[in-house]
């Protein structure tokens, strides 16, 4: 399997962000496309209200992640129909972490009003303190985990 270089996709990463600010006049999240959505489907709920008056940005920008994102993985040669994961977890087991590691963070991006990607790119782009400190915790908190980590997928 071929993987992209990580310093070149950092830097790639970083001339879409900067692109991003540039023409569209904003930074990278994903947390709002959601919401977005769900204000569409569900304009009585008081919570999703907040976005309903929101552009459509954000679900453009979802649009080209999914896009990129199967683009990227054809040109790799990964793109097949699996589930990822080391011989010591279940198929069932993969996706019920993977599931609710995802509620999770969507529970902690409405909680605190924007995604983790949001905060990290584009917070730390702008040199936000509190979005330096974020990404400090989220790096330690990996660091961490990692042995946990290590041992499922061996």
């Amino acid at each position: 399997m071929r993987y992209a270089n990580p310093y070149l996709a950092g830097a790639a990463l970083g001339l879409v962000l900067l692109a991003s600010f540039v023409f569209a006049g904003r930074g990278l999240g994903a947390s709002g496309a959601f919401a977005w959505l769900a204000a569409r489907v569900a304009p009585v709920n008081p919570y999703f209200e907040r976005y309903a008056a929101a552009d459509l940005w954000l679900v453009v920008e979802i649009g080209g992640v999914i896009a990129g994102g199967f683009l990227s993985a054809a040109l790799a040669g990964r793109l097949r129909r699996a589930v990822e994961r080391g011989p010591r977890i279940a198929v069932r087991t993969r996706l019920v972490c993977a599931f609710g590691g995802g509620a999770a963070m969507g529970v902690g991006a409405a909680l605190a009003r924007g995604c983790t990607s949001g905060l990290a790119l584009s917070g730390g782009a702008l040199l936000s303190v509190g979005s330096w400190a974020f990404i400090v915790a989220a790096f330690a908190a990996g660091f961490v985990l990692a042995p946990a980590m290590r041992w499922a997928w061996r």
